[in-house]
């Protein structure tokens, strides 16, 4: 987790600075998103990285709790938080495979941007469906360079060795809902955004 942290804390500033790439997108899944949300859903959104989605979320929900592995990252999310005066969601510094709650916790979890980042994500979607209620939603945004950008892999290591870039795993869209279902939920909803490498599911535990 140190080293990981370590990335993200270097970059927090130019990732915070940074435009949203594909806005019109962005807000689609946004909109997707709130159509799974209540005004007593508690959410936990995994990966929040410097807050802007949950901050988002926050008006339609009861709460949510967002982690990062990031205190850097963190500190932009809090420093937004206050500003906006949001006070239904709780910033975490966590990784998510220690993080623990009891089981059925969630009605709504959200992964965006994170499961590629992951050295292996099919435990944490099982983590996933063990926090969520049944009937649960896990909403996820996926960067699925196998569909179009299977020949950065050298490039993405090589990057990885000099420290550079974080781990970035390639998997197709296929791969990842295969993966999502095998993880024990129903797949309800999955699109690719224009640029043809970003997928985003709605998942229901059964």
């Amino acid at each position: 987790m140190n080293k990981k942290a370590r990335f993200w804390d270097r970059i927090a500033s130019k990732y915070f600075q940074s435009p949203i790439e594909d806005e019109a997108a962005y807000e689609h899944k946004l909109e997707l998103t709130r159509q799974k949300l209540a005004p007593d859903s508690e959410v936990l959104e995994f990966g929040c990285g410097t807050g802007g989605t949950a901050l988002r979320h926050a008006p339609y929900v009861k709460h949510i709790l967002a982690t990062d592995i990031s205190e850097k990252m963190l500190a932009f999310a809090g420093q937004q938080k206050a500003e906006q005066g949001v006070e239904n969601v709780t910033f975490q510094h966590a990784d998510f495979d220690t993080l623990t709650a009891p089981a059925g916790s969630f009605d709504v979890v959200l992964g965006m941007s994170i499961l590629h980042l992951l050295a292996d994500r099919r435990p944490a979607m099982g983590k996933v469906r063990d926090l969520l209620k049944p009937g649960g939603y896990f909403i996820s945004s996926t960067a699925c360079l196998g569909n179009k950008l299977w020949y950065m892999a050298p490039f993405l290591w090589a990057g990885r060795m000099i420290g550079r870039l974080p781990l970035v795993r390639i998997f197709t869209t296929r791969q990842l809902v295969d993966s999502v279902r095998d993880a024990g939920f129903e797949v309800e909803h999955e699109w690719i955004a224009p640029n043809g490498n970003s997928v985003f599911v709605i998942a229901r535990r059964p």
